[in-house]
């Protein structure tokens, strides 16, 4: 335990005398999340709102209110089914959620005033307030041309507490997943400088394990990770106004296990290479296959069909997946399980194939 502790220790020294490699680990992170969070912390004003519509009557009247905010031009009208409507309202992806009742035409022709619940987002005051205040005034004229009776509609708001997202709680997130992946396969670069400089060579003389070695390698990236996570999180939320909605610890034993996946696929694709050089190409070609490919800046949705079937079996894509879950709540392309399968089939595979590194 005392050798384990030396090299962390050792390592974490040249670590921080090495100007380039604070830059590269801490300091260009955060440059990501000072462009991304300067573009995108606006939050996105759009110039249209996107209004659920649950239709529950399907008679006359409700499908003329339909075809009337249809017309609305700032509205952009999904109708739906009221669970899942809800769930886009609670997800913010809806401003509101208007719900039609079943018996909306047979009591309009009765004469019988109706309820119609409006949900929400009560976190949104401003644009509620606007929202709510339009949608009344559809409603009345809807009510004027086809009962010619007064206050027979009556909408009735129905505030919720939405998770309230913007774009900055998708990309950071995926930032994140970003860095943990280049401190993955870059720290594996160590390894071949220490091999090209011989000095694995004169450690595999003594009595130290090798096991100890890379153990101690592995932890002092983890930990490095663990820094990596709070600074960027810390920033996103203060700066940026990031959601932080998930479990901490969650959180922790993802970046770690992330972490981990990469490290191991550093040392596998390491063991490829003879020279830094050679190495260092190789890592580029993956990092930058995950970074443009794993929906990182690009969401997946919108990407060219013929590169999903690539995107669904790279590391990054479900990491950054699992990463949007559990800080922002974001809705998510996979299950946490499927996430985590994937990375643990990626780390098992990758820790098999770094046996193959050869120490000179």
């Amino acid at each position: 335990m005392k050798i384990f502790y030396k090299l962390v220790l050792a390592n974490f020294k040249e670590m921080i005398r090495e100007k380039m490699t604070i830059f590269w680990y801490i300091v260009f992170p955060l440059l990501f999340v000072f462009i991304f969070g300067t573009i995108f912390s606006g939050g996105g004003k759009n110039v249209s709102y996107d209004i659920g519509l649950v239709n529950l009557d399907q008679g006359p009247v409700s499908t003329g209110i339909v075809k009337a905010f249809d017309k609305v031009s700032i509205f952009k009208l999904h109708e739906g089914k009221e669970k899942e409507e809800l769930q886009a309202l609670d997800n913010g992806k809806r401003s509101l959620v208007i719900v039609l009742p079943q018996e909306l035409t047979e009591n309009l022709s009765t004469g019988k005033k109706t309820e119609i619940k409006i949900y929400y987002d009560q976190s949104q005051a401003d644009t509620n307030q606007t929202l709510l205040s339009t949608v009344s005034q559809i409603f009345n004229s809807i009510e004027r041309q086809i009962t010619r009776a007064p206050e027979l509609l009556n909408p009735v708001p129905q505030g919720i507490r939405a998770k309230s997202l913007n774009q900055i709680n998708y990309y950071i997130p995926g930032i994140l997943a970003m860095t943990l992946m280049q401190l993955g396969l870059f720290g594996s670069l160590r390894l071949v400088t220490l091999r090209e400089k011989k000095i694995l060579r004169s450690l595999g003389a003594t009595p130290l394990p090798k096991t100890i070695f890379v153990s101690s390698e592995i932890f002092v990236r983890m930990i490095v990770s663990l820094v990596q996570a709070f600074l960027i999180v810390l920033v996103g939320h203060f700066v940026y106004d990031l959601k932080v909605i998930g479990n901490w610890f969650s959180l922790i034993g993802w970046v770690l296990f992330g972490s981990l996946a990469f490290i191991s696929l550093g040392f596998a694709l390491v063991s490829f290479a003879r020279t830094t050089e050679s190495a260092e190409g190789v890592i580029q070609v993956f990092q930058f296959i995950m970074m443009f490919l794993a929906g990182i800046f690009i969401p997946l949705s919108i990407m060219p069909k013929f590169l999903e079937p690539v995107a669904k079996v790279i590391p990054l894509t479900y990491l950054a997946d699992a990463m949007r879950q559990v800080i922002s709540g974001v809705p998510s392309q996979f299950s946490l399980s499927r996430d985590f399968l994937v990375l643990l089939l990626w780390f098992g595979i990758s820790a098999i194939w770094a046996v193959r590194f050869k120490w000179e």
